[in-house]
């Protein structure tokens, strides 16, 4: 882990305050490179395998062997620097960074320093309907270290290098976040990008996607307070218990006259505590020098645009085109693509019923509340998007109401092969179109409710709900609501 250089803070007049203090907190994230090799030997990158034996001569740095640098490792951070719109570096240079522990067999880590291969760039997301942005300072490119095993072992350490020299893209932050809410809402965002572009496959629970959460805390403009670093953050749901826990427990410190000292610490997710697990080391103290193994990674033009010509439509660019297509604010259009899968059962849809705004609406709204009570993605819903689009188009003709159409829902999701139109059918569930019919069910509610309408001709609206009501409970439902409404005002004005 390379430090950052002096944060630059963003002035955030509008951050929530906890307790009269404002919280700042920075990420740094080291996402594994999908690639089926490490990053500077031939040995596999599989997950699971025994321990031990995804580990070569030059993971096990045994004397005489030399790192040769994975090409697919660089394409990769490429690929990230081009989503961000940062710059990449077309020299870089790989550093080894010194320290001493049981799982880092060469005694030094080789990670990037002073010149990242992935400079600047941006993360934009939204937190519920407020767009939002975190500013990034570098990715790099490292190794990763092996693992250290307690539980199998009475009074006894075990050594698995099998992740020795699994590649990582460590991705680091300015401290932008104001909030446990926003730092988690950038977590997915970045998890998003990476597994889009298909440089990460995102795993948290198998360490693919790790994330570390600076945190301190200080009075609205006064100095920087110390940071804490929360490291190893596996969920989404841990990372924010863990901040908000760590924002209460600094606060608590300081107020009673307590120092904060930089300290790396861990989250006990069955206590829902931080606690210090070692003191925080600086740069300087990693004794970071040139690898003389290793030459400078140079990246010519030409092959950023061969990177660049070989990668899918970005989200951001899809949302845009969605929002410039198909009429959609930049905020649903944000929900659609959050993932390859859901943008294209989104345009599927839209393919069949010609009705974005709908398909926009059902998708983000009932379909998402099914997926996510269930715990299903996207690609296991039960609802394809050919029957989601049959339905939207019966809405659209006036055929069922949407309360009609929310049962035909249920009964698609319970009975996937089932039919729209046969559903309807079935179940009585055709609204009423016919203005004669409808006509004649208004008469009869005026005819019986003369105190709601000489309420609704003395200007209380309310009273005009209430024959809207009497009129729908007299048609069982079927009657459509737009029509109703009409039909009955015109009555009522005459």
């Amino acid at each position: 882990m390379a430090e950052s250089t002096t944060p630059i803070l963003l002035d955030r007049p509008d951050a929530p305050l906890v307790g009269g203090y404002e919280v700042i907190i920075g990420f740094e994230t080291h996402a594994q490179l999908s690639t089926q090799s490490k990053i500077f030997s031939r040995a596999a990158t599989a997950f699971g395998a025994e321990p031990n034996t995804q580990a070569c001569a030059v993971d096990l740095a045994l004397p005489g062997t030399l790192p040769v640098m994975n090409v697919g490792a660089v394409e990769r951070a490429i690929q990230f620097g081009l989503a961000i719109g940062a710059h990449v570096a077309p020299k870089s240079i790989f550093a080894r960074k010194n320290y001493f522990y049981p799982d880092l067999p060469k005694g030094y880590q080789i990670s990037q320093f002073e010149i990242p291969v992935v400079q600047g760039g941006l993360i934009e997301f939204f937190l519920q309907e407020k767009k939002m942005s975190v500013r990034l300072v570098r990715a790099h490119l490292e190794e990763d270290a092996g693992k250290s095993l307690h539980e199998d072992f009475i009074g006894q350490s075990g050594i698995d290098l099998n992740r020795a020299g699994t590649p990582l893209l460590e991705i680091v932050t300015e401290p932008d976040m104001r909030s446990s809410a926003e730092a988690v809402a950038y977590a997915k965002e970045l998890h998003k990008i990476v597994t889009w572009i298909g440089i990460c496959d995102g795993n948290m629970q198998e360490g693919s996607f790790r994330c570390d959460a600076n945190v301190s805390v200080r009075k609205p403009g006064g100095p920087l307070g110390t940071r804490r670093e929360i490291k190893n953050l596996n969920s989404f749901k841990f990372m924010q218990q863990a901040i908000d826990f760590e924002v209460r427990w600094q606060i608590e410190q300081i107020e009673d006259g307590h120092a904060i000292e930089q300290a790396t610490v861990l989250f006990n997710p069955d206590t829902g505590e931080t606690r210090a697990m070692r003191s925080k080391e600086d740069a300087a103290e990693y004794r970071y020098f040139p690898d003389p193994d290793l030459p400078p990674l140079c990246i010519s033009q030409e092959w950023i645009a061969d990177v660049r010509s070989r990668m899918a439509e970005l989200p951001r660019a899809m949302a845009a085109r969605f929002a410039n297509s198909y009429g959609l604010s930049e905020y649903d259009a944000t929900q659609l693509t959050q993932s390859l899968p859901l943008a294209a059962y989104f345009e599927a849809t839209t393919l069949v019923c010609g009705q974005p705004k709908l398909a926009s609406n059902w998708i983000t709204g009932e379909l998402a509340r099914r997926l996510n009570a269930q715990d299903l993605s996207i690609q296991q819903s039960p609802l394809s998007a050919q029957k989601l689009g049959d339905l939207i188009v019966r809405i659209g003709d006036g055929t069922v109401s949407n309360n009609a159409a929310r049962q035909v829902f249920d009964a698609l999701w319970d009975a996937p092969d089932g039919s729209v139109d046969a559903i309807i059918e079935a179940r009585g569930l055709r609204q009423m179109n016919d203005a004669g019919a409808l006509e004649k069910i208004i008469d009869d509610v005026i005819a019986a409710n003369p105190k709601n309408v000489e309420e609704y001709r003395a200007g209380k609206d309310k009273a005009f709900n209430a024959l809207v009501g009497q009129i729908m409970k007299a048609s069982k439902g079927k009657a459509n609501p737009q029509q109703v409404n009409d039909l009955l005002r015109a009555k009522l004005i005459t």
